[in-house]
């Protein structure tokens, strides 16, 4: 016999596995009609029986209640910060600091695109998402769970059985440019306040003090890494981690790839670079990590940042203009300086 206990699991679970299809694969599972009618179904048990409404639940997505601030939330593993090359030499600089200090040559990388958004940081525990924190400096973020809950492409139950007891994951929440588009297109013809770039749109959406507006902004999430981890041993290297994190339902970048010394660094970062401004989302660079987790142990950290990684970052936009016109400014000791007025043009978003 089914109980609501059990039907309204079997729904979360359906629902689940739905959401999942649709926002992480694109491969939906079921017809709308049908996703709403058990969305429905799962809230109408949860009306009648209170306490079935678990955290965990997809209802839990929509109707949130305001927040009057954000309050602190300390990292259980700090989120370090990366240094930055800007140029070919510092790339090849930092892999043959490496090969000393590990006295290998070529070392084998997890290359992936830096994205251009909020870094955040998703606590789990028994496979349920019980908070979510921003970078903040890095100790210690921003309570946004709230609002992280909103995300449709952030799992609030993981997939599968085998998970952690304790699973940190971190990536990155930003807004794809073709919903960035389409939701200033709405908003312009709806006479609302259009957003500056993508990424001003996501940091902002994600620190609204009301989950509900967050909800109607079009957020998305890639995972990146973990912090803490208890209970379960991870796999060897940062790549098969990434592989792990999809099994349970997270997004994980297409773009990523292993690629082995200086020669698959600098390819990698010249094939996105060719592509950027075709890719679904946008990036200011490339970023390069150790993917062995021993060799990553032995060239540890310094000040805060880790040694096994590289932020390879792209030359800066710019933007031609039109000089329309020198003036002329005399001091209060009468000396002239010719200043130059220039066509205010758009550069990311920012005039």
């Amino acid at each position: 016999m089914t109980t609501p206990a059990s039907r309204a699991e079997q729904l979360r679970r359906l629902v689940a596995e739905a959401n999942h299809r649709y926002y992480v694969l694109d491969d939906p599972s079921i017809p709308d009609a049908e996703y709403d009618a058990l969305l429905r179904e799962l809230e109408a048990i949860e009306t009648a029986h209170p306490a079935l409404a678990t955290g965990d639940s997809p209802t839990q997505r929509v109707g949130a209640t305001p927040a009057s601030s954000f309050r602190p939330l300390r990292h259980a593993v700090p989120m370090l910060s990366l240094s930055n090359a800007f140029t070919d030499e510092e790339v090849a600089d930092f892999v043959r600091r490496i090969e000393q200090a590990l006295d290998i040559r070529d070392p084998v990388f997890s290359a992936e695109p830096k994205l251009d958004g909020l870094a955040v940081s998703l606590r789990y525990e028994e496979g349920r998402l019980v908070t979510a924190a921003t970078r903040g400096d890095g100790a210690t973020g921003e309570d946004v769970t709230g609002n992280v809950r909103m995300i449709r492409m952030v799992p609030l139950q993981l997939l599968g059985k085998a998970w952690p007891q304790v699973l940190e994951v971190r990536g990155e929440v930003f807004m794809p440019v073709e919903a960035f588009n389409a939701y200033n297109e709405r908003a312009l013809a709806e006479g609302a306040k259009v957003l500056a770039n993508p990424r001003n749109g996501a940091a902002g959406s994600l620190r609204q003090l009301d989950p509900r507006i967050t909800a109607q902004r079009p957020l998305a999430f890639y995972a990146y890494g973990v912090g803490d981890v208890g209970g379960l041993a991870l796999p060897l290297c940062h790549s098969m981690t990434l592989e792990l994190l999809r099994g349970w339902g997270f997004p994980v970048s297409a773009e990523n790839q292993v690629v082995r010394g200086l020669d698959g660094l600098l390819g990698y970062y010249r094939r996105i670079g060719e592509r950027r401004n075709r890719l679904a989302f946008d990036i200011d660079g490339v970023v390069y990590k150790l993917d062995d987790y021993a060799a990553q142990r032995t060239m540890g950290f310094v000040s805060r940042a880790p040694r096994w990684a590289l932020a390879h970052k792209f030359p800066a936009q710019e933007q031609s203009t039109l000089l329309e016109a020198i003036e002329i400014q005399i001091g209060r000791t009468g000396a002239a300086t010719p200043v130059a007025k220039l066509r205010p043009v758009t550069v990311g978003g920012v005039v």
